[in-house]
């Protein structure tokens, strides 16, 4: 009679029998997927021997990346500044954010000053940044609103869900999602653009890329490879549709996005 399977006989077959099915599955050759008619031929290449192919197989050698491959599939981006603009606001809008094109800085903190008066907002955080700073000062600070400033000694994290907004810059936005990109160098760490009921961006026409690909390209430029310790795409206000499908936003973060593009 024999002796009983130990469990590393058990376990060597199982691995066998993973493996045998493996090998057996690469012995047919199966079309590469998502691939257009006119990319196909640029993605095959000159069949190579390897560990695990051997010569003469059918399996193709790809010569094409990947993100080269899949661009006909995302969303188009736009290749001018316009079709980005055209893009950008439409996505925006189907995301339920708002998005406003003003002139100049003194037109974006009028925006804010006047998001201060209507709401009756009685205090707005924010993080220091070149394009921040004036639409504290001349839009939350001049309508009679406290500013809560994130950089200053004894900040409170805790303090930002009695907020009532929170102003921040951004790295890039993306046309092709309509997502915005904030980092600990734009957003002050990621609480700021989280906790409080809105959150209002602030960036130049020129911060509008097509893909999110152009605005990690964009950041690691900007930063010489040292990149930001947070990196963060923002699509549109906080939601879920977990509970019998029915879309509520504000579930784990803003209810409200609000994009000020100037220029």
């Amino acid at each position: 009679m024999p002796a009983p399977a130990t469990e590393a006989d058990r376990n060597a077959a199982a691995r066998e029998t993973i493996l045998a099915r493996v090998r057996e599955a690469l012995q047919s050759s199966a079309p590469l997927p998502h691939l257009k008619t006119d990319l196909a031929g640029e993605m095959l290449g000159q069949p190579v021997a390897t560990d695990s192919q051997p010569a003469g197989s059918s399996l193709p050698l790809l010569t094409v990346l990947p993100e080269t491959a899949a661009r006909p599939w995302l969303p188009d981006g736009g290749d001018t500044v316009d079709e980005r603009l055209a893009i950008l606001t439409e996505n925006l809008k189907k995301l339920r954010a708002e998005v406003q094109r003003v002139t100049d800085l003194p037109a974006a903190a009028a925006v804010v000053a006047d998001l201060v008066r209507e709401r009756g907002w009685q205090r707005v955080a924010w993080h220091q940044h070149p394009l921040v700073d004036s639409l504290v000062a001349d839009g939350v600070t001049a309508a009679g609103c406290d500013g809560y400033a994130v950089d200053e000694p004894g900040f409170d994290k805790r303090q930002l869900e009695a907020c009532d907004a929170g102003i921040t810059a951004c790295e890039a936005v993306v046309s092709q999602t309509g997502s915005i990109l904030v980092s600990s160098a734009t957003g002050g760490g990621r609480g700021l653009s989280i906790l409080p009921p809105v959150h209002i961006v602030v960036a130049p026409v020129e911060a509008v890329v097509a893909t999110v690909g152009d605005a990690l390209h964009l950041v690691a430029q900007r930063y010489a490879g040292r990149l930001p310790s947070l990196l963060s795409f923002i699509t549109g206000p906080s939601r879920t549709g977990d509970i019998e499908r029915i879309l509520v936003l504000g579930a784990h973060g803003p209810k409200e996005l609000i994009v000020l593009l100037v220029g």
